[in-house]
Order: C-alpha cells, then structure tokens, then sequence
C-alpha cells in the first residue's frame, strides 16, 4: 500500500453511498480480476498492445487504429480495456472476436499490479486522456512505456487538472508521448508536466467512412428502419445523444410532418426520454410503430451509426443544457447538415473544424426550431452543409498512421521479451 492508496481507500468509503446508488456491474474485474475476460489467444510472437478507453466515444475512435494494428506483423495481439459497462458493451460489439475487451482496474496499488500482472503489455495507449496516478507510476516501474493517444484536455478540465497541478506533474511527467490534437491541447499538456507533446490531429476523422451509405442507407440501416416502423417517404431528424431536457425540447422544436428519432447518451435516461415524448415508439420493444407515429426512442446500444443514415437532418445532443457537447464527426462525414447547440466545449476542436468550413450550424435553445425549419424546407441548403462537412472530415484523415507509429515505435522500444 501506497500513499495513495492511503487517500483512496477512506475517500472509497466515504462516497460509497453515491457510488452504490447507480448499478454497476464487474466489480471483480475492477478490482483487477480479469483472467476470465482473456480469451482471444495471441499470436506466438509479436507485441503486446494495450489500448484504454473509457466509454463508447473513445471506443469508436479506435475503430480504424485497431484494423491497421492486427494487419501489421509485428503486432500480436491488441488488448482494449474501458471503465463503462457502456464502453465495454460497445467493444464487445465492436472488436470483441479480434481482441481481448477488459475492464480497467480501479486505481489502487495492488489492484493495478493484478491487471498488469494479467495483460503484460509491451505499450499502453490512453484515449484522449483517462490519467491514474497509480496506474502510470507503477507501469513506468515495469519499463512498459505509457502515452496519450488523441488526447484532449478541454478549458474545463485543464481548470480543474491545474488545481491539483502538484499532485499531477509527475504523472504527466512519466508519459512517454502525448500525442494530442491541436496546438491549444498541447499547450494544456505542456503547461501540466508533459515533455514530449506531438501535434497529431484526431484520430475520430479516420473513425468514420465517409464513403459508407454514399448510395443511400445501408442494408442495416433499411433493417432498422423496417423494424421500428419508420417511414423513408417522410423526413426524418435524428438527434444523437441527447441529454437531460433536449428530448423535450426536440420534441416542441421538431417541424411538423418530420419524424423525430431520439437516442439518449446514457441508458439509464431511457424512461425519462420516453416520458418527454408522449406517443413515442421505442426501439426496444421489437415491433414496428403502428401506422402514423412521429415520435421514435432509439433505446439500444450500438444502433445510432446506422440510424444516423436515415436522417435528412441530425442535431448532437448534450449542446443545449448544462453538459458539454457530443461528438458531431460521425454525422458529418455521412454528408448530414448537422446542428448543434452553444455548450460543446468538449468538442471545441472538431467543431471549430467544421464551423471554418462552414459544415456545422450552432443555435441556442430559442432558435432550435427555426433553423429546423429552416434546413427541412430547404434542402438543398441542408445538403450543401452535408456536402461542406463530408469534405472536411476527408481533409483531416490521416492522424490513425501516426498513432500506429507511435504506439509500434513505443511498444518495440519499450518491449523486455518481444514475445506474447
């Protein structure tokens, strides 16, 4: 046990009635027992790549880093670990017959060392930035190399980061590479302790296929459709990852004759979005809507990529009440003219992107409708936007080759064995 340990354990306790509030699952493998979550066998040889992610976001950025990974010969294996039940649910789906999918330990000294002891891995790469102190110190011990991939510290939490500055320079200190996504992010890791800080882009451009869908919804896509009983003849507005409010606010704001369909971030807002949207159909209940339905709740995980196919218009939630924004890539390199509201701060990066190439339209909860109306009576106007965003996503691919070096360069580097 270590000084830190010291502080975690009490602080554990004393917030044990917050935590024990919401359902989780796992607790074993969060307390580093995860020898039943290994099953994919890795090659004989090769490196061991270990990748974290925290939840569905950062998963789906690994999609294209991931493919170009298990194609090279000198990697083995690729190992994802996540903290939500939603981000490991999605890795599952996503990644889980090619890679092992494991939770990350909480931050405790021996429950580190159990997780290590477990996944050995030659190089580990954090998304964005989920920085433990435990964690690092004790992978840096091992002689395993450990950087930021994508990373990101948006004002907020660089705020926050730098109150507690003394108790985390040695912590960025010890990453090996922080491979961040503009010059302001850098700045921000630079300023917390990091030494070597590369200017890589995002790696969320290379995510997406921005040819998928280019002749219309694909055959998932129709099935969804078929199956929650939605009309192609008639407009559709998909609003992805709602938050507290926004559903009942896209339920007044949509335009009359449009089908809304809203997908809320976190599952457990499922009734309460349901409760927003009076008539509302909802994904989950495996039959189509009767016959004239305008309301649709996409209560499922892993369905709003192929929703997002059938919308002529989407708005990206968590904009428009006290959150920070969510990820307005996917859309946009589907070719969608894309709305959203003032507060994305966590997303300023990508949105600032797409608001130079005048791809992205942001309105406040006032004139939500307006702009609505707006895109739907017009689209051609709508389609230009979704023209303008696909093309800026295509411009800024290229960031998933640089990741793959870094983490090679690293893990060959960095390696004791060689050997899985």
């Amino acid at each position: 046990m270590n000084f830190l340990d010291l502080i975690y354990v009490p602080l554990g306790v004393l917030s044990a009635p917050l935590w024990a509030r919401k359902k989780r699952d796992g607790w074993g493998e969060r307390f580093g027992h995860i020898e039943q979550m290994m099953r994919n066998q890795p090659a004989p040889e090769g490196l061991r790549i270990m990748l974290h992610a925290v939840s569905v976001g950062e998963v789906n950025a690994l999609r294209a880093l991931i493919d170009s990974l298990l194609i090279d010969p000198k990697v083995g294996c690729v190992m994802i670990s996540t903290t939500t039940d939603t981000g490991l649910a999605r890795a599952r789906a996503l990644f889980g017959e090619r890679c092992d999918v494991v939770r990350y330990p909480l931050d405790c000294s021996w429950m580190v060392r159990r997780f290590l002891d477990t996944v050995r891995p030659d190089v580990i790469g954090l998304v964005e930035l989920e920085l433990w102190p435990n964690f690092v110190k004790i992978a840096t011990k091992r002689d395993i190399p450990v950087c930021v991939i994508n990373g990101r510290l948006s004002e907020r939490s660089f705020r926050g980061y730098r109150r507690i500055r003394f108790l985390l320079r040695w912590t960025f200190a010890r990453l090996k590479v922080c491979c961040v996504q503009d010059a302001e992010y850098a700045d921000r890791f630079r300023a917390m302790g990091a030494r070597d800080v590369r200017i890589t882009d995002s790696m969320k451009w290379d995510s997406v296929d921005t040819g998928r869908a280019s002749g219309g919804p694909t055959d998932r896509a129709f099935s969804i459709a078929l199956s929650m009983g939605l009309d192609l003849t008639k407009p559709i507005l998909v609003a992805g990852s709602t938050g507290p409010g926004e559903e009942a606010l896209l339920h007044a704001s949509c335009p009359e004759g449009a089908q809304l369909v809203c997908a809320p971030r976190k599952p457990e807002r499922f009734e309460e979005a349901a409760a927003a949207m009076p008539g509302c159909e909802r994904r989950s209940a495996g039959k189509p809507a009767p016959a004239g339905t305008m309301r649709f709740l996409l209560d499922t995980i892993g369905e709003l990529s192929s929703v997002y196919e059938l919308a002529d218009v989407v708005v990206v939630g968590r904009s428009f009440g006290d959150l920070y924004g969510s990820d307005p890539i996917e859309p946009a390199a589907l070719g969608k003219p894309v709305v959203i509201g003032p507060r994305h701060s966590d997303f300023e990066t990508a949105i600032r992107t797409l608001l130079r190439a005048d791809a992205i339209s942001i309105v406040d909860r006032e004139g939500l409708r307006t702009e609505l109306v707006r895109l739907f009576r017009h689209p051609a106007s709508g389609k230009t936007m979704g023209d303008r965003a696909q093309a800026c996503v295509r411009a800024h691919q290229g960031a998933t080759a640089l990741h793959h070096e870094v983490l090679v360069g690293l893990a060959m580097g960095g390696s004791k064995s060689g050997v899985c």
